[in-house]
C-alpha cells in the first residue's frame, strides 16, 4: 500500500510540473491520402500569444490541466497466422518487420500484444494441448507452439526491449469438454470441467513463462456470444461471471497468478454495458476482474460502431480498465491494401475509444500473408503489413500508419488530456507523455483541407489538416 501511494505522488508530481511547464513549440507529423510520405515532419512552429478564437475559425482546443485515464499501451496480436507468416519472409525482411512495428525510433513502438490459447480461426489447424479424455491435464504441452509461435513471440520481444505487455485469450476449450463435443461451432463448458478449464489457463501461463515469454493479463473467452464456424464457446453474462467467481479467478489465486489481469467480455461493444454491469455488480466476481475488453464488429448486428456504450461503461465502473482487445477489416481483397478507409477506420475506433476512457488497443494480426491468411476456415481479413510471400515483399497498408499517429508518440504511462475540435469535421484525441511533452492526434476524413488554429492556454498557432489525413503534432 505503501508502495503505491509514493508512486501516485510520484505521477501526481510529474503530471503537475509537466502542466506547469512553459509550451513554446510544435512538431506536426502527417500521413496524408495522396503523398508518398508517411509521418512527414515539419516544424519546430513557435506558439505565440493567440486570443480567443473567433466563432467563426475552427480551432482544436487542448488543456494538460485536465487529465482523465493513464495509456497502458498500444500493439497488436502474435497468432499462429502471423508467426507462420513470418517464418517464410527472407531474414532481412523478417528484421525490417520487427524494426516496423517495435523499434521506439524507427518504427511505431508497439508495447502491448495478445496471443491465442490453443488454436483460433488464424491457425493453420485446429489443435489441443492436451489428449482426449484428460481432465487432470497430464497430458498437457506446448510443443505445438514451439515450432512458429513460440520463437516469432521471443523476437518481438526483443524488437520491443524485452518488454511487451502480453495477454491470452481462448478461443475454446477442448472438444471433450463441451456440451456439443465440438471446438467449432460455439457449445459451452461442461459444468463437471469448470475447474480442469480454470487449471487450463494455469498450464499455459505457466508454460509460456517457463519459455520466458511474461504473460501480463488473459481474458476469459474470446467473443463469448459468437456460435462461430470455427473455434468458439458461448457463455451468458451469468455463467461467465460464475466461472470468474467460482473457477478461474480462485484458482489464479491460488497458483500465485492472481496479479495478472483478469479482463472480461472480450466481445463486441454492442452488448459491452449489459455485460460489464452483469460481472461488475456482483462484488465476490468484480474483485477478481481488472478490466473489459472488447472488439468493433458489431457493425454484423447494424449496431454501428456504438462508442457511447463504452463511454457509458467508462462512466459507470471507472475503477475498471477498458481494453480494445481486437479489431481488423475483414473480407480481404488484395487490390484493396492500398485503400485510404482501411487506415480512416482505425483513426475513427482509435480516437473515440481514447476519448470514452479506453486504457489500452490491440489490433488483430500483426502480419498476413497476400491471401489475408493463412485461416483454417478460410476467415481472410486484412493487418496493417501484408506478406507476399510469392516473392518475399512486405506491404504496409495506410493502416499501419494510421495506427503508428498513436503507437509511436503516445507511451504507456501518458494521461489523457483535454482535446477539443470546434466543429465535427476534426476527430482528435491528446495525452500528456511522462517525459512532458504532449501528443495531439488530428484526423480529417473529409475530401478538404481543413484550416484551423491550435490553441492551448492562451497560446497557439495557424495550421492546416490535408484532405484524409492523420497528423500527431508533438507540443513541448
Amino acid at each position: 500500500m505503501k508502495r503505491s501511494i509514493i508512486a501516485s505522488l510520484i505521477i501526481c508530481s510529474w503530471l503537475y510540473a509537466a502542466a506547469q511547464k512553459p509550451l513554446s513549440k510544435v512538431t506536426i507529423y502527417t500521413t496524408a491520402k495522396g503523398s508518398a510520405t508517411r509521418f512527414a515532419s515539419s516544424g519546430p512552429i513557435a506558439l505565440v500569444k493567440k486570443p480567443q478564437p473567433v466563432e467563426t475559425e475552427l480551432a482544436v482546443f487542448v488543456d494538460p490541466g485536465k487529465t482523465f485515464q493513464t495509456m497502458v499501451g498500444i500493439g497488436g496480436a502474435l497468432t499462429d497466422a502471423a508467426a507462420e507468416t513470418f517464418y517464410k519472409l527472407p531474414v532481412v525482411k523478417q528484421k525490417e518487420l520487427l524494426t516496423a512495428y517495435y523499434s521506439k525510433d524507427s518504427g511505431i513502438g508497439y508495447t502491448f500484444a495478445r496471443t491465442n490459447i490453443q488454436s483460433c480461426d488464424f491457425s493453420n489447424d485446429t489443435y489441443s494441448y492436451v489428449g482426449d479424455n484428460d481432465p487432470q491435464l497430464k497430458t498437457f504441452n506446448i510443443s505445438h507452439d514451439k515450432k512458429y509461435r513460440i520463437p516469432f513471440i521471443k523476437e518481438a520481444y526483443k524488437a520491443a526491449g524485452g518488454k511487451l505487455d502480453m495477454f491470452v485469450s481462448p478461443w475454446s476449450p477442448p472438444a471433450w469438454m463441451k456440451d456439443n463435443n465440438s471446438v467449432i461451432g460455439g457449445g459451452k463448458l461442461k459444468p463437471e470441467f469448470d475447474q480442469s478449464w480454470a487449471n487450463f489457463y494455469v498450464k499455459f501461463i505457466k508454460a509460456y513463462e517457463q519459455e520466458g515469454i511474461k504473460i501480463w493479463g488473459l481474458s476469459v473467452q474470446n467473443e463469448p456470444m459468437a456460435k462461430q464456424k470455427w473455434e468458439s464457446c458461448i457463455y451468458t453474462a451469468e455463467e461467465e461471471r460464475d466461472f470468474v467467481k467460482n473457477y478461474l479467478g480462485p484458482t489464479l489465486q491460488k497458483q500465485g497468478l492472481g496479479s495478472k489481469k483478469l479482463i472480461i467480455w472480450d466481445h463486441n461493444r454492442d452488448l459491452l454495458y449489459q455485460r460489464a454491469s452483469t460481472i461488475l455488480e456482483d462484488p465476490a466476481a468484480a474483485k477478481y476482474v481488472w478490466g473489459v475488453g472488447f472488439h468493433w464488429y458489431e457493425t454484423w448486428t447494424g449496431a454501428g460502431m456504438a462508442f457511447e456504450n463504452t463511454r457509458r461503461t467508462a462512466e459507470a465502473f471507472p475503477l475498471t480498465h477498458l481494453v480494445f482487445t481486437e479489431g481488423c477489416i475483414e473480407k480481404f481483397d488484395f487490390t484493396r491494401l492500398d485503400d485510404w478507409a482501411l487506415g480512416e477506420k482505425y483513426g475513427t475506433s482509435m480516437i473515440n475509444d481514447f476519448n470514452a476512457g479506453t486504457v489500452a488497443w490491440t489490433d488483430w494480426n500483426v502480419l498476413l500473408d497476400e491471401k489475408g491468411g493463412p485461416n483454417h476456415v478460410g476467415n481472410f481479413c486484412f493487418a496493417p503489413v501484408h506478406a507476399d510471400t510469392r516473392n518475399g515483399n512486405l506491404i504496409y497498408t495506410n493502416a499501419y500508419y494510421y495506427i503508428g499517429h498513436f503507437s509511436k508518440f503516445i507511451k504507456p504511462g501518458a494521461k489523457r488530456i483535454v482535446s477539443a475540435a470546434s466543429r465535427d469535421k476534426l476527430l482528435t484525441t491528446a495525452y500528456l507523455n511522462p517525459d512532458g511533452k504532449i501528443a495531439v492526434v488530428v484526423m480529417n476524413s473529409t475530401d478538404t483541407e481543413i484550416p484551423y488554429t491550435l490553441w492551448i492556454k492562451g497560446k497557439g498557432t495557424a495550421t492546416n489538416s490535408p484532405a484524409h489525413s492523420i497528423e500527431t503534432l508533438v507540443i513541448n
